[in-house]
């Protein structure tokens, strides 16, 4: 097998995808960069803090307090009181939850299109290899977070995502 020409395909593949992704993405979140992965992940961890979102978008706190405000302006986020009383929870507001699902309908059409090369049982063998990537991809907690800004949990919970297990795994081992 001709490993740097697999990587290169792969890779072709990737950004291929990242490409279309982002497109499709940025049109229903109204804007680009992260806007998209906050409201994906505002929506599957309702009530997390700013530094939480900070963490999963890889982002400056700067950066992100002014995300969430423009956010907020938009009607597609709103500030509530955190459980600590010293932080602010986040939370999706029916327009934002709206926009969350329009911005995974697309990602799930954009995908399918790239899937619909494959027979039923490629597709399967297509998933214990991603399965397994995913699992060697996940190294910490920060990791996990960035592979699943943008994905749809409702399709992957917990219990079967490879990356939650691995977390998880992972978690296990350093206590």
């Amino acid at each position: 097998m001709d490993d740097k020409r697999t990587l290169n395909l792969l890779g072709a593949l990737a950004l291929s995808l990242v490409d279309n992704l982002n497109v499709v993405a940025e049109a229903n979140a109204g804007y680009g960069g992260e806007t998209p992965a906050a409201l994906v992940s505002l929506g599957a961890e309702p009530g997390i803090s700013i530094n939480v979102l900070r963490q999963i978008l890889n982002l400056s706190h700067p950066g992100t307090v002014r995300l969430v405000d423009r956010l907020e302006a938009q009607g597609l986020v709103e500030r509530r009181s955190g459980s600590d009383g010293r932080t602010l929870a986040l939370f999706l507001t029916d327009a934002g939850s709206e926009r969350r699902q329009a911005i995974l309908a697309e990602r799930r059409r954009q995908l399918q299109l790239a899937l619909n090369a494959l027979t039923s049982d490629e597709a399967s063998q297509l998933t214990t290899f991603l399965e397994k990537m995913l699992t060697a991809m996940t190294t910490d907690e920060q990791r996990a977070f960035a592979i699943c800004r943008l994905c749809d949990e409702a399709v992957c919970p917990g219990d079967r995502c490879p990356v939650e297990q691995q977390y998880c795994q992972l978690r296990q081992q350093s206590s």
